[in-house]
């Protein structure tokens, strides 16, 4: 009983962070429509002073609000949230379409993916190589219509992030597929193809695999690159040069 009750709290403080998580994103809130005080929002959620004061504790550490005392709660501008939380991310995903934000996203994953390539190709263990040959392999299913294109995508470059076996780089997975389950759809559409090359992809696994750390980074730089052409083309942005030949 008491679990299934904890359970219940989790889930109502759950579902207040990403209900007003998302209404702050989509700028909801004004001078004009302030953020609720705190016995509006029990009111609204039918929850405790104690789930309210989480939920608002949560957006606060990820930089949506900030408490004044005697002034309430004031929501922040998006220069102090951390957009490297993947809630926030998906947050932003969900308002009115950003192809920049797309372009500044890619643009991180160019200096990443990479190196994390790289680094898989000198460390990954058995099972992570097998984690990554195994999307691999679903790609091809996908091109077959066996498997969903999108979900082994994003596989394959989760795994590679694990294989890397750098703890920053692996914390980089869950903000990677929150942003992944968007992009990979727009540049496909900008491409004019239903999914990605598994065979471009297959390259990069075989580097990794051969333990190729150069011939690894170099092709997940050139797939990234692609994807960062594209975007850049569709915002009306010039493109720019690689950085390998």
């Amino acid at each position: 009983m008491l679990s299934q009750e904890a359970g219940g709290t989790r889930n109502l403080t759950s579902r207040i962070v990403h209900d007003l998580g998302r209404a702050i994103v989509t700028e909801q809130f004004s001078a004009a429509a302030p953020f609720p005080v705190e016995a509006e929002l029990c009111r609204r959620y039918d929850a405790s002073r104690s789930i309210v004061r989480e939920a608002v504790k949560m957006l606060t550490a990820k930089g949506l609000l900030k408490a004044r005392q005697r002034a309430g709660t004031e929501v922040l501008p998006e220069s102090s949230w951390n957009l490297l939380d993947p809630d926030v991310l998906g947050w932003m995903l969900q308002r009115e379409f950003s192809i920049d934000l797309l372009i500044d996203f890619t643009e991180i994953r160019m200096s990443i993916e990479p190196r994390a390539a790289a680094l898989a190709a000198e460390s990954a263990k058995g099972a992570q190589r097998q984690a990554i040959l195994h999307a691999i392999d679903r790609m091809f299913a996908a091109e077959r219509g066996a498997d969903d294109a999108l979900e082994a995508d994003i596989a394959f470059h989760t795994a590679v992030l694990e294989a890397s076996n750098n703890r920053f780089m692996r914390q980089f997975t869950d903000l990677a597929e929150a942003t992944l389950r968007f992009s990979i759809r727009r540049t496909n559409a900008y491409k004019g193809v239903a999914r990605a090359s598994a065979t471009d992809h297959r390259q990069v696994a075989d580097a990794i695999v051969q333990g190729d750390a150069r011939a690894a980074a170099k092709l997940m730089h050139a797939l990234i690159q692609g994807a960062l052409d594209l975007l850049m083309t569709a915002g009306g942005h010039r493109t720019r040069p690689p950085l390998f030949d």
